[in-house]
């Protein structure tokens, strides 16, 4: 028994023993503030900087073309609570560096040879391209080395940038963190017809395995600001930027896919000419291909419930059903006006299906799909688009005009 007792408590001194050792820690760790922590990153056409030149003169450097520069947005660890020289304002959080080359990858290496840490990828929130180097250059090869796998990971955002890309990682805010700032902007969906839902490295990687054209939301900077304005238009077969969507394009673009989760319509009474805020509570639509023979149709069908949110016609009253139909027939015309300009440029200038026009052929028509796809962008334009827009106002708010 004396025995037994003696085993019972030898094992349970060797189980501490094992479990202390298992909560030492890792050996292998590294503090966070000595690693170059990286959030954003933007690509535009090749600008070297003056001190990038220097450096490059004194050290030779590695054979390159300067066909992009890449700008790479790091965590400041030094920012939190500090104060400049003299007493002035907080440091930034955020540092940028730029490198200038031909690799995205070689470029990413160079900064081990102007900092003290290793990078660290994982943490990138978004990537923002500049318009000069996607018209240029395959959007598939400038990002051939994050869809291998190269630490950041595929939930990544990916943006296009209507001038530098830099630039849209400035703030002249001391504690504002422009990375974090666009991620929050994208989160604002639900609030806007003018947002595009969100795009992802993995989204954006099958988007260009599938041959077809599509939308990057866009984004604009000046003096340190930001917003997001229209959307990018990337053609389908060769992997380049083709154009715009105007704000008010997209917010038609919008409407035809049904993918809005929130937003308004503003509109004007045709017996007053006062202004009427439609807000869009839900959203729908059902585009229907049609095929006889050789040709190709399409009927869009557009569905919206919403509230009458802000109304300026003084004469009448909200309640009445006569001025609740006025204020429907006055935001469907405003929400055709808007399809109507986003079908002509999208067929007519573009010649781009960004909306999933080929998408239904594909699921409803298979066989037709198989012979029209590989030239699918040009016979889009061609195809005749009815659409046919149903909003009704489900609620008025508790104020009605005498």
């Amino acid at each position: 028994m004396k025995q037994s007792l003696n085993n019972v408590r030898f094992l349970l001194v060797s189980l501490s023993v094992l479990l202390l050792l298992s909560l030492t820690g890792c050996w292998s760790s590294q503090e966070i503030e000595e690693r170059g922590l990286g959030v954003g990153l933007a690509l535009d056409k090749g600008k070297e900087s003056t001190i990038e030149k220097e450096l490059k003169e004194r050290g030779g450097g590695y054979p390159e073309r300067n066909i992009m520069t890449l700008t790479y947005q790091f965590v400041n660890p030094q920012a939190s609570g500090s104060k400049g020289k003299g007493g002035g304002g907080q440091q930034k959080p955020y540092m940028n560096a730029s490198e200038t080359g031909d690799s995205v990858h070689q470029m990413i290496r160079e900064f081990s040879l102007r900092r003290d840490g290793p990078m660290f990828s994982p943490h990138l929130k978004v990537i923002v391209i500049g318009e000069d180097l996607v018209r240029t250059y395959n959007l598939k090869q400038l990002l051939d080395l994050f869809f291998r796998g190269n630490a950041p990971r595929l939930s990544c955002l990916v943006l296009i940038s209507k001038g530098r890309a830099s630039e849209t990682l400035k703030s002249k805010e001391t504690g504002d963190f422009p990375s974090f700032r666009l991620i929050g902007i994208a989160d604002n969906q639900y609030r806007t017809t003018r947002i595009l839902p969100s795009m992802p490295l993995a989204k954006l990687e099958g988007k260009l395995q599938s041959g077809s054209s599509f939308l990057l939301q866009n984004v604009i900077s000046a003096n340190g600001e930001v917003k997001f304005a229209g959307a990018a238009v990337i053609n389908g077969k060769t992997k380049k930027l083709r154009g715009f969507l105007n704000e008010k394009e997209l917010d038609g673009l919008t409407w035809i896919t049904g993918k809005g989760k929130g937003g308004l319509v503003k509109s004007f009474d045709k017996k007053t000419g006062q202004l009427m805020i439609y807000e869009i509570e839900s959203m729908k639509s059902k585009i229907t291909p049609h095929v006889d023979g050789k040709k190709i149709s399409f009927d869009v069908n557009i569905e919206s419930e919403g509230r009458l949110s802000e109304n300026w016609v003084l004469s009448g009253s909200s309640f009445e059903n006569t001025f609740l139909k006025r204020a429907e027939k006055a935001a469907e015309k405003e929400v055709k006006r808007l399809v109507k300009n986003t079908l002509e440029k999208t067929q007519q200038e573009y010649k781009a299906d960004v909306a999933g026009f080929g998408n239904r052929l594909r699921i409803e028509h298979p066989k037709v799909w198989k012979k029209v796809k590989k030239d699918w962008d040009r016979t889009f334009s061609k195809a005749p688009i009815k659409y046919n827009v149903k909003l009704t106002i489900k609620d008025y708010g508790g104020a009605g005009s005498e």
